[in-house]
């Protein structure tokens, strides 16, 4: 087999060629990047209260008494940003949801995650409230063809037509019912 009889996509090169589209479209039809920005919001929120920090030869343990509120702040946001993904119908109490716990993580759970998880947060909730459904696009090139050629027939005048404005009624003669 030559190089030019060889396909040139391998058969890993395939497999991708079939999922990307397909996430592509999936992606495309829910709020992912609000979803997404959710869930990254939450891991800040939920992992400095229970991390121990080392700065050098020193620990720093943020364990606090808000441990539990930033436990569940974290989960919730979490939560809404897979919601989102997978009912995008729910995407607006989503997105309300999420600016709320992105600003009561701020007291609560070590600044919102030294703000990472709050400012997060808020540009999560704001692209899930603000994402809509993509509208249908018009007709494809068949149905325009089909609807090209019903405009291209003649023109038949018909009685059950209504009259316009200001047009006196005509006869209709024998001849032309035919």
């Amino acid at each position: 087999m030559s190089s030019a009889t060889a396909n040139p996509r391998s058969e890993a090169g395939s497999v991708l060629g079939r999922i990307r589209p397909g996430f592509r479209t999936w992606r495309r039809t829910r709020p992912f990047w609000g979803g997404l920005l959710a869930m990254i919001a939450g891991v800040p929120i939920l992992y400095f209260p229970y991390a121990h920090l080392t700065l050098g030869g020193l620990t720093l343990a943020m364990s606090t008494t808000a441990g539990a509120g930033a436990l569940i702040i974290g989960l919730l946001m979490i939560a809404l940003g897979l919601t989102a993904w997978f009912q995008p119908i729910v995407r607006i109490f989503c997105g309300v949801a999420t600016t709320i716990l992105s600003l009561i993580s701020i007291p609560v759970a070590n600044l919102g995650g030294f703000l990472l998880g709050a400012v997060t947060g808020l540009i999560a909730g704001g692209l899930l409230c603000s994402w809509a459904p993509l509208k249908t696009l018009p007709a494809g090139p068949a149905e325009d063809a089909e609807a090209d050629a019903r405009a291209e027939e003649p023109h038949v005048p018909q009685q059950s037509q209504p009259i316009e404005y200001g047009a006196a009624p005509q006869p209709v003669h024998p001849e032309e019912q035919r």
